[in-house]
């Protein structure tokens, strides 16, 4: 299979790849000589093919298109720009990370850690009359001898931590080839063409929007015009700059924009959209009704994941099937149902949604444990409850795993727990999922103190704050004299929201 950067050198030059709104675009001829120039100074820097290089940037054209030509010649290790300094910590040595890349004059304290750990800090420079995406790396030299030249199919392209039900994330090496199989399929199920223009709104340290919406748009020969992250009061302004044929985004994303759309009647009535991608949680289907009676485009739902390299199963384009409520047909990796004891199931029965394809991670790193339960006979065990119809769509009904998914951000439970035991006054501690009208779930937690200590909600919400990004950090914290257990003694987080009357 052709890779990414392979396919992008095969389009036509002249034509947008990369743009933003208010800036010059940036051409296939532009990118692929940015992909070389991009090559040949890490290669200079002794930084090549499967070295970690993690990437702090703010959204926008300059980290699409950091993320695409870094891939061609290294490792590239997207990270969250809001995390703490202790975060980035955590990750930077755990990526194993050869060089950092950020950008000129930005104060993130991930500089200061890399620094603090001996990584290289490659300084990315971006002239604001530069064709969007453009940009200029500059670092020390490593020392090291790299293994040069373009990156091959087996190379891992990106490396991204996915929460598990243990506090320490696991690392999901995704190969070029992964990728590339990825961002066909995306194009097939989309019906992709050079005429189409996407509009990203999604984070660009997250599989959605690196594959959705970068990658599925630059192998198609299309464009992306990505903007500086999701923000209602100005996607309007965006949609009517750029006049996208489609977006992708989390079902927040698309209430948000809803609940704006009449304030925005004209640009509404100008648009032209081919249709609407929704994917990383569930769409209820009232929203999907409200989006496509609103901008008349067909809604189409998605399954995504991490470690399938993003898209797993859709709703097809018109002609097709779209069905409110489920997450469509198998749509690049095969899909199935799977029972506790490695049974594959019939359609109709319901149990553990499993994957295998091209697309699909070879395993996580240097987690044996993991592996040996996430892989039964080749099949890879997504950890959702589902059930497949008679007509081969998928209904995701539940998930097996403990993991919070607050709007599309999934939260390791005990990642909080660990935080909150850090306190003083804390004694135990366990986190767990309260639901959400709008995020579908919330982060909650529940905590004993030691005898006699004192502290309040507020104080132990704004402890947190000073070590986790703002996502993960609870919204209710509830303080018990004895936290509910099971019969092992374990403490339940399935089930404790509605416990403690916090289920609605």
């Amino acid at each position: 299979m052709p890779l990414l950067h392979d396919i992008i050198a095969t389009h036509d030059r002249s034509t947008v790849a990369v743009g933003a709104p208010d800036r010059a675009p940036l051409t296939y001829g532009g990118l692929c000589a940015l992909v070389d120039q991009t090559r040949a100074t890490l290669n200079g820097l002794g930084i090549g093919r499967n070295d970690r290089v993690a990437i702090v940037l703010p959204n926008g054209p300059e980290m699409a298109a950091a993320f695409i030509t870094v891939a061609a010649a290294a490792t590239t290790a997207p990270l969250n720009r809001a995390y703490r300094a202790d975060e980035f910590r955590f990750y930077l040595e755990d990526l194993n990370a050869k060089a950092l890349i950020v950008q000129e004059n930005d104060d993130t304290p991930a500089r200061a850690i890399a620094e603090d750990l001996g990584i290289a800090v490659l300084t990315l420079t971006a002239d604001p009359d530069a064709p969007a995406g453009r940009f200029v790396l500059e670092g020390p030299n490593t020392g090291a001898t790299p293994t040069t030249g373009a990156a091959t199919a087996d190379d891992i392209a990106l490396v991204l931590h996915t929460s598990g039900t243990t506090s320490r994330p696991k690392i999901v090496p995704l190969s070029h080839t992964n990728i590339a199989a990825s961002a066909r399929n995306i194009g097939v199920t989309l019906s992709l063409t050079p005429q189409d223009r996407c509009l990203n709104i999604m984070p660009l340290f997250h599989i959605h929007g690196l594959i959705a919406a970068v990658s599925a748009s630059l192998a198609a020969g299309t464009s992306v015009h990505c903007t500086p992250g999701f923000n209602a009061l100005r996607v309007f302004g965006w949609f009517e700059t750029v006049q996208p044929t489609w977006y992708t985004a989390v079902p927040t994303m698309h209430q948000a924009i809803l609940s704006r759309a009449a304030r925005n009647k004209e640009t509404v009535a100008n648009m032209a959209l081919r249709f609407i991608r929704s994917s990383s949680s569930s769409l209820p289907p009232p929203v999907m009704h409200d989006l496509e009676a609103v901008f008349g485009a067909p809604v189409i739902e998605s399954y995504g994941m991490t470690e399938a390299s993003h898209q797993m199963a859709s709703n097809e384009l018109p002609p097709g099937t779209r069905k409110p409520g489920s997450v469509g047909v198998a749509a690049g990796p095969e899909v199935a149902i799977m029972d506790a004891g490695g049974t594959l199931l019939a359609q109709g029965k319901t149990g553990e949604v499993v994957i295998r394809g091209e697309n699909v991670t070879k395993g996580y790193e240097n987690n044996p444990d993991a592996n040996a339960t996430a892989f039964t006979d080749g099949w890879f065990r997504t950890g959702d409850q589902g059930v497949l119809d008679a007509d081969g769509f998928l209904t995701i009904t539940g998930r097996l795993k403990e993991i919070i998914n607050r709007g599309g951000e999934k939260i390791a439970p005990l990642e909080v727990d660990n935080v909150l035991m850090a306190h003083d006054a804390v004694a135990q501690a366990v986190t767990f999922a309260m639901p959400h009208d709008k995020l579908g779930e919330e982060v909650a937690a529940a905590v004993v103190l030691h005898d006699g200590a004192e502290v309040d909600e507020k104080t132990l919400r704004a402890f947190v704050a000073e070590h986790l990004t703002d996502f993960k950090v609870p919204r209710r914290i509830v303080i018990l004299d004895e936290i509910p257990k099971g019969a092992t003694g374990k403490m339940q987080r399935i089930g404790l929201a509605e416990k403690l009357g916090l289920a609605g």
